[in-house]
């Protein structure tokens, strides 16, 4: 609040000491402390009220807000959507040109659906599928633009059968060695 240093504080208890004197200096003090100490007790009294009146305020606040919701909580509870519809059923409204408003839309025309074009011919190395699945096309030659070239046919891999005789034979004679 004040910005007052030591040195500051220092200078002022200097010049109260000769302007009061060693005398009475102590009863000055005392005085100015009780004074102090009744500045601090009122500024907090004044900002415990006013904390007081903001809490008083929201809770007003809050009970508008739970007296509302407490309203739209009973109407949805009285209401009857069966009885509601029932109502709009049981009194339907003729409508009669005199009723009809100028504003009321009129339906679209009706739209004929044109047939649809026979078949494209199918492009070359394409094989026509029949017409209840979809076209095929044929595995093409031609290199892919881009991409990288196949390897040459790989040799066929070999059937799986039999262990040989020399295979088997090393294997059960690194059981029976000793370790």
């Amino acid at each position: 609040m004040f910005d007052i240093g030591w040195s500051e504080l220092l200078l002022i208890g200097v010049v109260a000491l000769i302007a009061i004197g060693p005398k009475e200096l102590p009863g000055v003090l005392r005085a100015v402390g009780q004074w102090t100490g009744k500045m601090r007790r009122m500024a907090a009294e004044f900002q415990g009220q006013f904390q007081e009146a903001l809490r008083e305020a929201e809770m007003a606040d809050l009970k508008k807000q739970v007296d509302e919701l407490n309203d739209a909580a009973r109407s949805i509870a009285t209401y009857d959507p069966l009885a509601e519809t029932a109502k709009s059923i049981s009194a339907p409204t003729p409508i009669t040109p005199e009723t009809s408003s100028p504003e009321t839309p009129t339906p679209p025309p009706a739209v004929t659906a044109e047939p649809l074009p026979a078949a494209l011919p199918a492009p070359e190395g394409v094989t026509p599928a029949p017409a209840t699945e979809a076209p095929v096309a044929a595995p093409s030659t031609e290199p892919v633009a881009g991409a990288a070239a196949a390897p040459a046919e790989m040799p066929p891999a070999p059937a799986p059968g039999p262990v040989p005789a020399e295979t088997a034979g090393e294997a059960a004679s690194t059981k029976d060695r000793p370790a």
